[in-house]
């Protein structure tokens, strides 16, 4: 029954239908708003980035009729307990643990029956696929799952709004990291899993972390080190993709298309040689650079919101985050890109009560629960107005990452991806110890890159 109701929504999209679970549940309909970041505007010598793609079009989800409460229709459709098994990682227990509470206060006709189980982001995917009909009515992911997840018939898709419109009030980034070809499986719950520059500020002024080259020189002269984990295809992607090389997923979800061995492949390359070169931009993982921050040794690094107490504590008032420098290859400046992350929660449509799972996702990622996030755990906010207020924009982090996202992409890589870029990474942080000619290390790199996966 359940999934002849949603055949039918799905085909009547902008209209109000209800869609009803086969085990006491229901579901129905919808609701709207949005804004736009400006990016911040690049001193001279202007550096030089791949055009913006256009945002590829997302589904809207559909919108309740004037005068009909989708909410009101859930609970009129709804009889007996709702049931709902809710996943959420360690870290984040006691905030879901309130947040649950009050969602069962807010509908106090309803009898509920929600049970709360611990379960990473990072590990979800894995978890669910070993048994998608027993998983978790909702749960939280990393965003780089989720064409996994859909494959796997594991994440049911944000047919309609109840109390907020998800596509327009989170940001772009989080609702294209939510979407599978144009229509949105998930609900976004954080958009802080990316990198960006922490630096101590009584080294660097402002203006000297514009630039990648200015910092290795500023730090040279304090005897200071700057600290990337170049062996990391994470953050080495940052030069390659800023010099508009592309590394993208192909349609079948597993190998990878690379452009890091065309034109300008090779200027890219030098340049990580020449900056390592200098002994100041060190390669470093990012336990070693907890430790050297904390020793004084590392004056700014390239890492994520994680970090962000250890440079706090180690720097004091002195503690600054910022954007991506840019970085010269081949005589031009380019600015740095980088890797965005976002966690999201979604939806089993297996569950036996798909429209209150639903409602719940979006009362687990909606404004207020993301501000509490924030308030809780310090987690950068999707929800567009709660990024948008003075606590979130005065976090020195948060307000880099959002700095960084006009360069930053959602990770859509195939496993492939991985080690070829590790090993590249490693060769030009040592200086290219066997003098490979560096068209012949980026061909074999980018052949290991788009290799068929087994």
């Amino acid at each position: 029954m359940k999934k002849k109701v949603l055949a039918t929504l799905l085909a009547t999209a902008m209209t109000v239908g209800c869609l009803t679970g086969c085990g006491g549940g229901a579901a129905e309909t919808p609701a709207a708003e949005a804004p736009a970041a400006e990016a911040p505007a690049a001193e001279e010598p202007a550096a030089e980035a791949p055009a913006a793609e256009e945002a590829p079009a997302v589904e809207a989800p559909a919108t309740a009729a004037e005068g009909t409460d989708p909410v009101a229709n859930l609970i009129a459709a709804t009889t007996g307990t709702v049931t709902l098994k809710v996943w959420a990682s360690e870290e984040d227990q006691d905030l879901t643990t309130k947040l649950l509470d009050e969602f069962k206060a807010a509908y106090p006709d309803v009898t509920f029956d929600i049970t709360l189980g611990a379960e990473s982001e990072s590990t979800a995917k894995d978890t669910v696929l070993t048994d998608v009909e027993a998983a978790a009515d909702v749960y939280a992911f990393a965003d780089d799952q989720i064409n996994d997840l859909v494959n796997a018939g594991a994440l049911q898709e944000v047919v309609a709004n109840y109390t907020f419109d998800v596509v327009n009030e989170n940001a772009t980034g989080a609702v294209e990291a939510a979407a599978v070809d144009g229509k949105v499986y998930a609900y976004p719950m954080t958009a802080d899993n990316g990198y960006f520059m922490f630096y101590d500020s009584s080294v660097f002024s402002e203006s000297d972390v514009q630039s990648l080259e200015k910092m290795v020189e500023v730090a040279d002269a304090a005897g200071k080190k700057i600290a990337m984990d170049i062996s990391n295809g994470w953050y080495i992607y940052a030069f390659f993709q800023g010099a508009g090389l592309e590394l993208n997923l192909n349609d079948d979800g597993l190998t990878n298309t690379c452009t890091w061995n065309g034109p300008g492949g090779t200027d890219v390359a030098q340049a990580i040689l020449d900056l390592t070169a200098s002994n100041v931009l060190v390669d470093m993982s990012d336990e070693d650079m907890a430790t050297q921050i904390a020793e004084g040794n590392v004056a700014a690094c390239v890492n994520g919101t994680w970090r962000a107490e250890t440079a706090a504590e180690a720097w004091g008032d002195n503690y600054a985050a910022t954007k991506l420098p840019t970085f010269k290859a081949g005589g031009k400046d380019y600015q740095m890109s980088s890797y965005s992350g976002y966690k999201l929660v979604g939806v089993n449509p297996h569950s036996a009560n798909v429209g209150w799972a639903m409602l719940l996702a979006e009362f687990l990622t909606n404004e207020a629960a993301q501000t509490a996030r924030f308030e809780a755990r310090g987690l950068g906010p999707a929800n567009l107005a709660a990024a948008s207020s003075d606590a979130v924009l005065a976090n020195p982090a948060i307000s880099a990452l959002a700095a960084q996202a006009a360069y930053a992409t959602p990770q859509r890589v195939g496993g492939n991806f991985w080690s070829p870029a590790e090993t590249l990474g490693q060769i030009l942080a040592s200086g290219n110890p066997d003098g490979t000619d560096l068209q012949e290390l980026l061909d074999t790199t980018v052949e290991g890159i788009t290799a068929p996966v087994e």
